[in-house]
């Protein structure tokens, strides 16, 4: 059993470990056996609510990490025609690390927590200057990036470079909570 990863599921912190360093944990869920099985369960339901969403269509972590900045405190409906707009406007990392930040509160008008636009505009500065304008390709080396927490981390990572990082926030901790009754 040492072999195997858990997903360990807390209302503050949420990542994989080794199921021998986990064994004063009270609720963890084993992702071998019963994780198929679950899988097998969920995909269709989410084959017939799909929504066709433009960062589900590119591994692009720049977009990827667009689209989650975006997402936070913000419903989908209202944060995509965001998305679209800063996308023609800043298309690259490098265009947004150049614009002035007046511009980019400016854009972000209307979202709310403005401090979510200033931390983008440091962190792809960040990219720029100290990754040579590559998003980095590790989870903890992500995390170094002004306003990115393990959340948008894992999410950057496994969606853009394969990452095995679990992208678990509230929405994921209720529906597997409910499933397996924990």
């Amino acid at each position: 059993m040492n072999n195997q990863w858990v997903i360990l599921l807390s209302p503050h912190r949420t990542n994989r470990r080794s199921v021998s360093s986990v064994k004063q944990q009270s609720t963890w869920i084993l992702i071998n056996g019963s994780g198929y099985m679950f899988s097998r369960a969920l995909l269709p339901w989410y084959r017939e609510h799909y929504r066709d969403l433009p960062w589900r269509r590119t591994t692009d972590p720049y977009r990827i990490w667009l689209s989650e900045v975006i997402l936070q405190q913000t419903r989908v409906d209202q944060g995509m025609a965001y998305w679209h707009r800063f996308v023609e406007r800043y298309p690259t990392v490098a265009d947004l690390a150049k614009a002035p930040e007046d511009d980019v509160l400016k854009l972000w008008q209307g979202l709310g927590y403005y401090s979510r636009a200033r931390n983008l505009r440091t962190a792809a500065q960040q990219v720029m200057d100290v990754h040579q304008g590559q998003f980095p390709r590790n989870y903890e080396a992500l995390k170094q990036l002004k306003g990115i927490g393990e959340y948008t981390a894992a999410a950057i990572g496994s969606i853009s470079f394969n990452l095995p990082e679990p992208v678990v926030d509230g929405n994921v901790y209720r529906v597997l909570a409910r499933v397996f009754g924990l």
